[in-house]
């Protein structure tokens, strides 16, 4: 047996065990994505698909088909065979929420099917895992008990009290489900699928962008250099995935500054401030000001003038990525 944190712990640093660029040695499934669905709960959406198979969201128990999460977490959903799990403790709104979010990313148009069967497979072969609990201090308890199934390798973490069913304002904050979710996603579907356009790693299309973006190539030698938040005796010469002494060249519009995130989580990053800016999720009261210390481009029309080959790599039809914002409506009326 071992302790889901220690599991969680190496899941989250870069966001994700497996190499975003390459095959992966996680738990493998057998389902197709064709396949998949969950059955029919008093509380679900429904998507009547017009001949094909209604996709159901619903919150389910979880089973013994899922070893070693039934222990941990009392509730389920199954989003075209992406996996959510959740404490008791975190309110089945937000779950939903989550559930529904995830679904619109994967299937836009809402028709039942999935918009990049082959995202959602890597996902699925992944077996791509959201947890959820109402808090972060609630989920530091869970991970100190004891796991017994076979170890999560394609992990993202969204707490309930970030994630927010009316929407991202000013009161309560920014709906992190936006963000959360699309980093399962793209690190272990959009990177392990186009690995030479949207890999996490030096010489990537989406990674080459970023270099541009931050106004340089700044990358960690080695990962120890990112395990912790202060900086070491190598910090004049860039800490972790960071520009000498953490200062990014004046004419930088992406300067993100965790000195715990690797160049592959800075690439998480930018994909995740391209897309949703494009998408509106950045424009709402105060956001700009907030956000505006890491990421610059806050709106549609900022991302075309500032980062126009961001813009087209990310509204490329080819890649079928979302092009409206998932707000939790998904099969509802």
């Amino acid at each position: 047996m071992v302790r889901l944190g220690w599991i969680f712990l190496a899941c989250m640093v870069g966001f994700g065990c497996s190499s975003a660029g390459g095959a992966s040695d996680s738990m493998s499934s057998d389902t197709s994505v064709d396949d998949l669905g969950t059955e029919t709960k008093e509380d679900s959406a429904s998507v009547d698909t017009g001949g094909a198979a209604p996709i159901t969201i619903a919150i389910e128990s979880v089973t013994t088909d899922h070893p070693g999460f039934a222990q941990l977490f009392s509730k389920y959903v199954n989003v075209f065979g992406v996996h959510i799990f959740a404490t008791a403790s975190t309110p089945d709104g937000k779950v939903l929420h989550a559930a529904r979010v995830m679904a619109q990313y994967l299937d836009n148009n809402e028709d039942g099917i999935t918009d990049n069967p082959d995202v959602v497979q890597a996902l699925v072969s992944r077996y791509a895992t959201l947890l959820m609990a109402n808090t972060e201090s609630e989920f530091e308890q869970v991970i100190e008990q004891e796991f017994t199934g076979p170890p999560p390798q394609a992990g993202q973490l969204l707490f309930g009290d970030e994630t927010h069913p009316n929407g991202s304002s000013p009161s309560s904050g920014f709906d992190a489900t936006l963000e959360e979710v699309l980093h399962l996603i793209t690190v272990h579907g959009y990177a392990p699928v186009y690995p030479d356009v949207f890999g996490e790693v030096s010489g990537s299309t989406i990674a080459n962008l970023m270099d541009v973006a931050r106004g340089g190539h700044y990358e960690e030698s080695s990962l120890d250099d990112c395990e912790s938040s202060g900086p070491n005796s190598n910090f004049s010469s860039g800490k972790c995935a960071l520009p000498p002494n953490g200062e990014y060249p004046a004419g930088a519009w992406y300067s993100y500054d965790d000195p715990t995130c690797s160049y592959a989580c800075m690439v998480t990053e930018y994909f995740y401030w391209g897309l949703t800016s494009i998408l509106g999720a950045q424009e709402y009261p105060g956001r700009p000001d907030e956000i505006g210390h890491e990421w610059k481009l806050y709106s549609n029309e900022l991302v075309q003038s500032g980062d126009p080959d961001l813009y087209s790599l990310l509204t490329d039809p080819q890649y079928k990525l979302a092009t409206q914002l998932p707000d939790g409506s998904y099969g509802q009326p």
